[in-house]
């Protein structure tokens, strides 16, 4: 029987969700964003869990979408009804993830990058070792990071968003750290360790209080937030159909530079 691409494990007052596909570097297929939306719904219902840690197994936290199905998907009569469900199955982990009641702690070890990067900003804490990058490298796979566009100005502002968007540059921890993206950066040994010392620090506080909060930073500070993420759903979407993406794709799968018309 195949592991779970995506493990709960509940401690005392803790959970940790933890992506678990190392040998594609937590990369997102269908089945395993499924299994990440099934896992934040059963600890939304877990009372005894007040904080989550979202990690990755291996040495990435997380490298996005998985570009090979996106590029495999191509080949289907029903391919953009196909692309605008997997941008769907994603906007509605990333909205969970804003919504959910309880704080969710990032513990990022390795790369975290376009939809990972996602994952990071839609924490409401991050914790990242000394060996985590963060990026946005989708234009040069002719993509567009759609969902996570607006997450990124949410979190840092318009300025440094456009500059990760455009350069599509990928910056290290530190860096990261200075911009807001990470808040704190710790040996990559003790990155969970961390996380969880933050998780613990928020189960002092009432839950109630805790979801009242998020609601106000995601919901009422956040107000356009969900707007912006469906209008990038639909952006994303439609530049999945594009030549430069389909060349950006096969340039990835065959592993070569690609050519832009």
């Amino acid at each position: 029987m195949s592991e779970p691409l995506v493990k709960i494990h509940v401690h005392q007052k803790t959970a940790t969700i933890l992506l678990n596909r190392p040998d594609k570097r937590n990369a997102l297929n269908r089945a395993m964003l499924a299994e990440l939306d099934q896992a934040l719904h059963d600890l939304h219902m877990q009372r005894s869990a007040r904080a989550v840690i979202l990690s990755g197994a291996g040495s990435s936290f997380c490298a996005g979408m998985d570009l090979v199905e996106m590029q495999a998907t191509a080949a289907a009569a029903d391919a953009i009804r196909l692309w605008e469900q997997d941008a769907r199955a994603y906007r509605e982990v990333i909205e969970k993830m804003l919504r959910f009641p309880k704080p969710i702690i990032a513990a990022v070890d390795g790369a975290a990058v376009a939809g990972g990067a996602g994952l990071v900003l839609a924490s409401d804490m991050v914790v990242a070792s000394q060996n985590a990058n963060f990026g946005l490298p989708e234009p040069r796979r002719g993509l567009i990071a759609g969902m996570v566009a607006p997450l990124l100005h949410f979190r840092i502002g318009a300025g440094r968003a456009a500059y990760l968007l455009l350069t599509a540059e990928t910056i290290g921890a530190e860096r990261a750290c200075e911009m807001g993206i990470f808040h704190e950066v710790v040996q990559s040994d003790v990155v969970w360790a961390r996380a969880n010392q933050l998780a613990e620090a928020c189960t002092a506080s009432a839950p109630e209080a805790l979801a009242l909060t998020k609601r106000l930073l995601n919901e009422t500070i956040g107000d356009h937030l969900v707007t912006m993420l469906a209008a990038g759903t639909a952006a994303s979407s439609t530049a999945r159909t594009t030549a430069a993406a389909a060349e950006g794709l096969a340039a990835f799968v065959e592993k070569r530079e690609p050519n832009w018309e």
